[in-house]
């Protein structure tokens, strides 16, 4: 299995259960932290829910081989990825590997047994490479420059899994602090709207962790801020409406708090000239 740890060595006790959940990821890894994560071996857990994955940008070996698993959009945000094991899962659709086009870093992918990979295993993989082209090996199978010089031809175009903006946002994460935090001022529809939206909202400190803190800052506003315009392209007409107005009441909020901000400098002055 190439670079697969085997199963004895490092496995998780899941057998009873579908969701991986942060205390067995950190007892298994021995990491102090989620982000200190660099191999997890999650092989026959019958694991179906892994979105505790979004919190582990920096993992670089994941083996999640003959688990119960549909959808790749928790993996979108472990951009360290160098092997990726998916062998013997529920994954339908090759579109669930647009998810995996951001990590530059991929070079094994095994995703072999799973139903997306359909009766034609050529144009599979010729799909797979043209959608990965950085690629070293892909189902234990040395992939080669013609290859993908061939993929490019004769490959399917990848599209998009249909709302990709609300299954990569949903498995980031929000606190039900987050969840219900609505503005007042709206009626009943349009608070239960902006709920929804609001709860689809990523969690700000699920991104992976850079040694700069500015830099950190900065990479957390400019993936909350993609995210946002990822997900207005799936809006209606009356959600835009709702977002614009929300939109504008933090406007007019930023706006108050910079006054008040002008103001107070000015007091304190003429607190000096008074005194």
């Amino acid at each position: 299995m190439g670079g697969v740890l085997h199963p004895r060595h490092m496995r998780l006790n899941l057998t009873m259960m579908m969701k991986l959940t942060r205390k067995q990821v950190l007892t298994e890894a021995k990491a102090p932290d989620l982000q200190s994560v660099r191999k997890l071996n999650c092989w026959g857990c019958k694991l179906s829910d892994v979105s505790i994955l979004s919190q582990m940008p920096n993992i670089e070996v994941l083996t999640l081989s003959v688990n119960s698993i549909s959808s790749l959009a928790p993996l979108a945000g472990c951009l360290s990825l160098c092997e990726l094991y998916l062998r013997r899962n529920m994954i339908a659709s090759l579109s669930e590997l647009c998810y995996l086009r951001p990590m530059t870093r991929l070079r094994v992918l095994w995703l072999a047994d799973n139903p997306c990979c359909g009766e034609n295993s050529s144009q599979y993989r010729l799909t797979v490479l043209r959608c990965l082209p950085g690629l070293q090996k892909l189902d234990n199978q040395a992939v080669t420059e013609d290859e993908i010089a061939l993929a490019r031809l004769k490959g399917e175009e990848i599209s998009a899994p249909p709302n990709t903006a609300q299954q990569q946002l949903s498995t980031n994460g929000v606190t039900d602090a987050e969840k219900e935090n609505v503005s007042l001022g709206h009626d009943t529809g349009q608070t239960n709207t902006v709920k929804e939206l609001r709860m689809k909202t990523l969690s700000r400190d699920k991104f992976p962790s850079l040694h700069s803190q500015s830099t950190r800052s900065s990479m957390k506003k400019t993936h909350t801020l993609d995210a946002v315009l990822l997900l207005l392209r799936d809006l209606d007409h009356e959600e835009l409406r709702i977002v614009h107005m929300e939109t504008q009441n933090r406007l007019k909020t930023f706006t108050l708090d910079s006054l008040e901000t002008l103001r107070d400098p000015q007091q304190s002055q003429s607190a000096d000239i008074q005194h």
